[in-house]
């Protein structure tokens, strides 16, 4: 058994695992560890726990301490010397004239590296830039450049629901999302309800799509036959999902009616829902947000 804790070193970042060695450390602790950046300075987000060492991603690095007072100062600091660092940035990019958007500066806690996270539409040369920055910050630079999502990641937000963004927020790391969920849950098709603050689906699409799936595959779809208790037959009008119910025709001699069963009620052959059928310019607009940026990532 590996006793581990969990360490982030950005909000809503990826949890990276440490052994705790014998430092008594809890869920809100500030630690010291060293990672393939060098010296950095996260907060304890997982409790110290024993897994399998089978679990365990091997090498596990150590923690170096638990942050002292002179720690948290440091962090603070460098903290300050990002703003600072970050207007040098933008007023080089603006004087090379570089198609870029910067979006946020970073110093490792033992100040051997900056690093810089841009986007831009395509590939930018930026060798010029990088030498400019090395001779003002007198140390490694590092330019990396991000997505869309991970832009928003990093700057937050409030969604349409108003509430902060999930991923700024909270969410460790982006749910694949697709049409496919927007269409299981009946909801608008319309790109821009849809989206969220990056321009790409929104990630809650996902939260209740398994729950959709399972009642979906309980109902007929629409266009449908079903038999009635009573041995009528009719076509599905229409389906309430949450509710379970099912509007069906039905033929009362000479006149068509529309009557409201439950869904245990009605006789009809299971099976998947079909896809809904796009129109040529709905297909044009969704395919372009279903193309995902092809997002470096971030370290934590």
């Amino acid at each position: 058994m590996k006793r581990i804790i969990g360490v982030r070193f950005r909000t809503a970042g990826k949890v990276y695992f440490f052994d705790p060695k014998d430092y008594q450390v809890g869920r809100g602790d500030h630690v010291i560890v060293e990672t393939a950046r060098g010296v950095e300075y996260g907060t304890v987000v997982g409790a110290p726990r024993d897994v399998e060492d089978e679990e365990v991603v091997q090498p596990l690095k150590p923690v170096l301490r638990v942050a002292t007072e002179r720690d948290d100062e440091q962090e603070a600091k460098n903290k300050e010397k990002e703003k600072e660092a970050f207007k040098i940035c933008l007023e080089k990019i603006a004087r090379r004239g570089l198609e870029m958007k910067l979006i946020d500066a970073e110093y490792t806690f033992d100040n051997n590296k900056v690093l810089f996270y841009f986007t831009a539409d395509g590939r930018i040369d930026f060798r010029e830039l990088v030498k400019d920055l090395a001779a003002v910050f007198k140390t490694r630079i590092e330019l990396r450049q991000i997505g869309v999502r991970d832009e928003t990641k990093i700057r937050g937000g409030i969604g349409i629901c108003g509430r902060p963004l999930c991923c700024n927020s909270y969410q460790s790391d982006f749910i694949p999302v697709s049409i496919k969920m927007a269409k299981e849950q009946n909801l608008s098709l319309n790109p821009t309800k849809i989206s969220g603050v990056c321009g790409r689906l929104m990630c809650c699409l996902k939260y209740e799509e398994d729950t959709y799936e399972e009642l979906n595959r309980k109902l007929p779809n629409t266009g449908d036959y079903v038999t009635t208790q009573d041995g009528l037959k009719g076509e599905v009008a229409s389906v309430n999902v949450l509710r379970q119910t099912v509007r069906v025709i039905v033929e009362n001699g000479d006149e068509k009616e529309i009557h409201e069963y439950k869904a245990e009620e009605l006789r009809f052959k299971k099976r998947h829902r079909k896809e809904k059928q796009l129109s040529k310019e709905e297909m044009k607009e969704l395919a372009a947000l279903e193309k995902q940026d092809k997002s470096q990532g971030l370290d934590g």
